[in-house]
């Protein structure tokens, strides 16, 4: 047991940093009064965490007794996630809207610190009770960063309505795990594999233990019928921390989905990529997997043309990415979960960049509504044009990476056979259009007043502009790298 510890300790090296991080960023909080000094301790905590797992290479190992996977898939995720956290970190030193809570910036980056922990955590489980206690941690510190800003009643809300969701889903996918290891008689995704496979637990139990467990992933991934949550938690969210549960939990809940579902009830003899959940007779789970793909699309994108506010709109543009990046995973096969994990690199970029810019608008301008837009693009131009790009992006315009991003899934849709679920894709994205071109319109075929004058932002607020512009186009036009990364990081232990 001490030597399994042991050797586990030197695969968990990042989350061991994570812990000392949020652990010095408390006691940094107790003894300095500069309150920028929690965010440049998370940034150091970041780079040492991401120099351990560059020192640790890649890997294929089961550590604290095949609880935790240290594979190349967990390792692809763990970079996009270090990558996301430090920019919501970099956007958080700059917002105005943290500013008037800096007494407790501490409290905030330790949060942060806390649910990084957990999505570290979500990536690499292989074991029914870790998935839980992952995906536990990371929603309880974003429960708590929804309602950061308390003083805004909307935040307030957001949180309240947070809670009460994630606890309702997580009673019900906590229950569907105990079903499941009561009928496999083990919780090691592994193990369960051949129980099923030995024909272990009724058909009816396994498709009700499932159906409970799914609740809990589509309320994390925010898809339709699970989306209720999202808009208003977004709306009411501060816009750094809406702009990390749009990527970084979003990407952390479909990683722990794909090793779930693909692990467990995938019949290795039948060779991975069939197509088929081979071992959950009674329901068609692609099919159910594809239509709940295709209502997030219809809802998201239908439901976004109608708002106002450009955070519900891009929670609503989130919902409709979920079901986009849903329909890789239900069609399983490798091609589909490479144009997945192809389709998070992208996403990260240019989700992150909208809400970036949505930030520096709001800090600058006060404005929130679409209809307030209007002249926005003439007195900032840069951020205007930034602005353009990704919402572009957004919807898969060449040459940006958006276009890379869904072309891969919609082939791989394709070549599984899925037609009728593109066709709902490509008319939902033609839709999109409309709602992403009505803010483009608004800063830029307006003409502002007279009065206002151009405003000129930091020359900070541009370097990180460029540093999410840059992947958009560069990825949009030689992405084959990202190709290779994706199709070698696809290997799950036992894969």
């Amino acid at each position: 047991m001490v030597e399994q510890a042991l050797f586990s300790l030197g695969y968990f090296l990042p989350e061991i940093i994570l812990v000392v991080t949020l652990c010095v960023i408390i006691a940094a909080d107790l003894f300095t009064t500069r309150r920028d000094v929690p965010g440049y301790l998370l940034l150091t905590g970041l780079v040492t965490a991401a120099a351990a797992l560059v020192w640790q290479g890649v890997s294929n190992e089961a550590i604290f007794f095949n609880m935790i996977a240290v594979d190349p898939f967990a390792l692809f995720f763990k970079i996009l996630l270090l990558v996301t956290t430090g920019f919501v970190v970099l956007f958080s030193l700059q917002s105005a809207e943290l500013k008037a809570y800096k007494s407790r910036s501490g409290e905030y980056y330790m949060l942060l610190t806390g649910m990084l922990l957990g999505m570290f955590l979500m990536v690499g489980s292989t074991h029914l009770l870790m998935m839980f206690l992952a995906l536990e941690l990371t929603s309880i510190s974003s429960y708590v960063l929804a309602g950061f800003t308390k003083n805004n009643l909307k935040s307030s809300e957001a949180s309240v309505k947070y809670i009460i969701y994630g606890a309702v889903s997580s009673g019900i996918m906590l229950y569907g795990i105990t079903l499941l290891i009561g009928a496999a008689g083990t919780a090691d995704i592994f193990l369960i594999n051949e129980a099923l496979q030995a024909g272990a637990g009724t058909p009816l139990l396994l498709n009700i233990a499932i159906l409970m467990i799914l609740v809990g992933f589509g309320f994390k991934i925010a898809v339709v019928p699970f989306h209720f949550w999202a808009p208003d938690v977004y709306e009411g969210a501060p816009v750094t921390i809406t702009a990390y549960l749009s990527v970084a939990s979003k990407m952390a809940a479909f990683v722990l989905l794909i090793r779930f579902f693909t692990l467990s009830f995938t019949d290795p003899g039948a060779g991975f990529g069939s197509g088929t959940w081979e071992l959950l007779p009674g329901i068609n789970w692609n099919l159910l997997g594809g239509g709940m793909a295709a209502m997030a699309m219809i809802v998201g994108n239908l439901t976004a043309l109608r708002q106002d506010n450009i955070k519900r709109m891009l929670a609503y543009s989130s919902i409709a990415h979920a079901g986009y990046l849903l329909m890789g995973v239900v069609i399983l096969t490798g091609q589909g979960l490479v144009s997945v994990l192809i389709y998070f690199v992208i996403y990260l970029f240019m989700n992150l960049g909208a809400f970036y810019v949505v930030m520096l608008f709001s800090d600058k301008f006060g404005v929130l509504s679409i209809e307030n837009y209007k002249g926005l693009g003439h007195r900032a131009p840069f951020e205007g044009m930034a602005m353009t790009l990704f919402l572009v992006s957004l919807t898969g315009i060449p040459p940006t990476g958006g276009f890379v991003a869904k072309l891969y899934i919609f082939g791989a849709a394709i070549s599984a056979g899925w037609i009728w679920l593109v066709v709902i894709a490509g008319v939902t994205t033609i839709i999109s259009l409309f709602y992403y071109v009505r803010v483009v319109r608004n800063m830029f075929l307006f003409t502002p007043e007279e009065s206002a004058d151009k405003v000129i932002f930091g020359m900070g607020s541009k370097i990180i502009l460029l540093l999410l512009i840059i992947p958009v186009l560069l990825l949009g036009i030689y992405f084959s790298p990202l190709i290779e990364w994706a199709a070698t990081s696809l290997n799950m232990l036992g894969m």
